[in-house]
């Protein structure tokens, strides 16, 4: 897809991680003959072992470029969050209105009729759905609703996570 800037480097790490998973079977069905005197799982152990090693260091070498070389946009990223009011947020409704005592499928109805409405209609606006509903209102304080759509958790660690990356 012309759109996309790596697609090459990701297109090798994602199916390179195919390979290195399917070396799990062959890797446990070893187990079984650890404490045998057959020493048929060594065959597959010298083939495996460098195999995995060679191919998990060439993928993070890619997997290394490909984050050195994103580009981050915050402007878009606040605009994709709040598309149709906030939809990406429904998750965390849905907990907080269980934690309020709802139960799992009245909740579920609820933050489903809002956002498929959000999703559904030029301009919907999911949090404005929740805000203007009677039933959510007696569950979640305006803070506790607010507090769903807040973005500081998923972006506790990220001053971790760039300095481990070394960027």
């Amino acid at each position: 897809m012309p759109h996309k800037r790596n697609p090459i480097r990701s297109e090798r790490i994602s199916g390179l991680a195919r390979v290195l998973r399917s070396y799990t079977v062959a890797a446990l069905e070893n187990v079984a003959l650890w404490h045998e005197r057959d020493i048929s799982h060594s065959s597959v152990e010298r083939m495996m072992l460098p195999d995995c090693s060679v191919t998990l260091h060439f993928m993070l070498r890619e997997m290394t470029e490909v984050v050195k070389g994103l580009g981050i946009y915050p402007e878009n990223m606040a605009r994709n969050l709040n598309v149709y009011g906030g939809v990406v947020f429904s998750q965390r409704v849905l907990l907080a209105l269980v934690a309020a005592g709802l139960s799992r499928e009245e909740a579920y109805r609820i933050v489903q009729v809002h956002a498929h409405s959000a999703w559904n209609r030029e301009g919907g606006d999911f949090r404005a759905n929740l805000e203007a509903d009677a039933e959510v209102s007696a569950r979640l304080s305006a803070e506790a609703l607010a507090e769903c759509f807040a973005t500081d958790l998923h972006r506790a660690n990220l001053d971790v996570i760039w300095q481990r990356l070394g960027i």
